[in-house]
C-alpha cells in the first residue's frame, strides 16, 4: 500500500514518470501529487480514492509497494512479453 510521500517519489523515479504524467493518468490534480510527496516520511493524508488511483497507475508500470515494517518500493522482477515471467516462456518453449 502506498503510505508515504517518500514512497511515491521513489516509485515515480523507478519508472521515470514525472508528476504531471502521473496526475493525468491517475485523474488527479498535479497539486495533489506534489502535496502527497511533500509529506516525506509522514503518512499520506489524501483521500483513499486518490491514493488508490495513484497506486494503480504505478502498479501498472511495474511498481510493488512494500510495507514490511518500513515502507518501500521496488520494480516487479522477471516480467517480459505481456507480463509473463521467463519461467513461463521457458515452459512454453519446451514443448
Amino acid at each position: 500500500m502506498l503510505t508515504t510521500g517518500n514512497q511515491l517519489r521513489a516509485a515515480r523515479a523507478l519508472v521515470d514518470m514525472d508528476q504531471s504524467s502521473l496526475a493525468s493518468r491517475a485523474g488527479v490534480n498535479i497539486n495533489t501529487i506534489g502535496a502527497m510527496e511533500k509529506r516525506g516520511a509522514e503518512l499520506l493524508t489524501s483521500g483513499l480514492d486518490k491514493i488508490r488511483a495513484v497506486m494503480s497507475v504505478l502498479e501498472a508500470e511495474g511498481i510493488e509497494f512494500l510495507n514490511h515494517g518500513q515502507p518501500g518500493v521496488r520494480l516487479r522482477r522477471g516480467k517480459t512479453d505481456q507480463g509473463r515471467s521467463p519461467e513461463d516462456l521457458t515452459t512454453e518453449n519446451d514443448g
